[in-house]
């Protein structure tokens, strides 16, 4: 028996929406698919359920961009109470254990910052869904059952003191991507010599997009019963999705070479190797990388249909 059609759109696009708390990213993308009535969808970057804010979801050919925008770096507002420890690092999880905390002041927070700037090495939690032996983390943390991660490098770029309050401290976070937000703030918090978890995450930027992109899925479901024409004016072009890429303009021999899995020479030099690729009606082809010599290769090349 052949496989049946995927029911749906074939509507291409990305919405940002701002995911409500205590919701799974999937369940957020699964209702934006059934309200556009898309074929396929993908969000680029799963937030926790605690956690709100800007949550890129890309409809039809947009998700064959979406692992770039899942590479991409973010950036967080970020609430840590102190004096209470969780399995989970949030307040979503157990607790552990509760300390005095000590007095505490701005200065004496902002003094710890440089310490967790730069390049460093992170080691994922334990709730993450991360796969061990093929099993999400987070279930095994759930049985009590703890094993080796291997560390991940990563990047925080700036840190910001935003507040503090006497029991709590937030903080304006740009990092690179696999950044675990409730590493960092833990590692803060016991350095000021009690201990904490977040309390409150919120996404404020993600592969360029920010909160000000964004609509709530009560927004949505509002314009959805404009009908889909209205929901669809709500897309951003999928070829938007990745600014700090440099555009091309390619000849129509050149693209017929790089849908063909073949390199192309181009007289236009850019010092980033990732660039977009344009026909000359300025539709979007795709992504390539290019060399230092100019030599274009297919990264993401849409066949001839799926041209935006």
């Amino acid at each position: 028996m052949g496989r049946r059609n995927k029911k749906g759109r074939n509507i291409t696009g990305i919405v940002i929406i701002d995911k409500p708390t205590g919701r799974t990213s999937n369940h957020v993308l699964q209702q934006v698919k059934r309200l556009f009535d898309a074929k396929k969808a993908g969000h680029t970057g799963a937030l926790d359920p605690l956690a709100t804010g800007v949550l890129p979801i890309c409809l039809g050919d947009a998700t064959k961009v979406s692992s770039y925008l899942l590479d991409a770096d973010k950036g967080y507002h970020v609430t840590c109470k102190l004096g209470v420890v969780t399995d989970s690092g949030d307040s979503d999880g157990k607790i552990l254990s509760t300390s005095d905390i000590p007095q505490f002041d701005e200065q004496a927070v902002l003094d710890l910052l440089p310490k967790f700037m730069g390049g460093q090495d992170q080691v994922p939690p334990m709730f993450s869904a991360l796969k061990y032996q093929g099993q999400p983390l987070y279930k095994l943390a759930r049985q009590g059952i703890e094993v080796e991660r291997k560390s991940r490098r990563i990047t925080i770029y700036d840190m910001q003191l935003l507040s503090i309050t006497d029991d709590s401290f937030t903080l304006a976070v740009r990092c690179s991507k696999g950044t675990y937000i409730r590493t960092l703030v833990e590692d803060i918090s016991h350095d000021l010599g009690c201990g904490g978890h977040v309390s409150m995450l919120r996404r404020v930027t993600a592969a360029g997009y920010d909160l000000k992109q964004s609509v709530s899925i009560e927004q949505l479901i509002e314009v959805a019963e404009q009908g889909l024409s209205a929901l669809d004016a709500l897309l951003l072009p999928t070829e938007d999705a990745l600014p700090n890429w440099p555009a091309i303009a390619m000849s129509d021999e050149d693209i017929v070479a790089l849908r063909h899995g073949q390199e192309v020479q181009v007289e236009n030099v850019f010092e980033s190797e990732n660039v977009r690729l344009f026909a000359a009606d300025k539709s979007f082809i795709g992504l390539g990388q290019m060399s230092e010599q100019g030599v274009v290769a297919p990264k993401r090349v849409f066949v001839e249909h799926e041209a935006q």
